[in-house]
């Protein structure tokens, strides 16, 4: 059982202080929540974020968080969710629960004719600049290794991101979570090396000419997150 609380447009850090509350204070019971929600403004650094990952962040806020992952940028116009689950409860792993989020973006973006990609290396989804709806697999997609070969250097040639990845796991339980870009100011991603990436170009829906109410994105990436989320 899920439930889905849209907050609507509301600042970060409350809700980023209201979701640590609530993993510190649920029980074995506590049903799962997703909220799905838009932020004003603002920056946020990971737990290994670095200083210089921060070029020029001028008048936007900076806030230290405990998930994974570098400095990310939230705004009007981009779609965030965070599922507070009990990965126990679940039946499942963190990697497992990184894949699950990953797909159900990539079922959203499917829904509005866009293809979504993973890249070997970095947490995320990517779309093909040149061509968003194809099908073609990636050459920097991830494969099967050998054991103990190491993990590739991501390659980002010829693509954009259009969702960020950052979560925190306590307890078996999960918070903080993914954010899709729909329609909003991409400026800001230039002031920051947006995941830690110097020059990854950043998208949205709309700059690769795809028209989405931001509410029938909500719903969407609400509606798959609940599907793919679920035991």
């Amino acid at each position: 059982m899920l439930t889905v609380r849209d907050l609507g447009l509301v600042d970060y850090l409350p809700t980023y202080q209201a979701m640590q509350t609530f993993t510190a204070e649920r029980g074995v019971d506590t049903t799962d929540q997703l909220w799905i929600c838009e932020h004003p403004p603002v920056f946020t650094q990971g737990l290994a974020g670095r200083e210089d990952h921060l070029l020029a962040p001028g008048e936007v806020p900076v806030v230290q968080t405990n998930r994974g992952g570098q400095v990310t940028y939230h705004g009007p116009g981009q779609v965030v969710a965070y599922p507070l689950i009990d990965l126990q409860r679940a039946g499942y792993y963190v990697k497992e629960y990184v894949y699950r989020i990953e797909e159900a973006v990539i079922r959203t973006l499917a829904g509005f004719g866009v293809t979504g990609h993973r890249v070997a290396g970095a947490p995320g989804i990517y779309v093909r600049l040149d061509d968003p709806g194809s099908h073609a697999l990636l050459p920097q997609r991830p494969q099967k290794r050998e054991v103990g070969q190491p993990m590739p250097d991501p390659d980002f040639a010829g693509l954009g991101k259009i969702a960020a990845l950052g979560i925190k796991v306590s307890r078996h339980c999960t918070y903080h979570g993914v954010s899709l870009n729909v329609a909003m100011d991409l400026q800001p991603f230039q002031r920051i090396n947006p995941c830690g990436y110097a020059g990854l170009q950043t998208v949205d829906l709309s700059t690769i000419g795809v028209s989405v109410p931001l509410d029938d994105a909500a719903q969407a990436l609400g509606h798959q997150l609940a599907a793919t989320l679920a035991p």
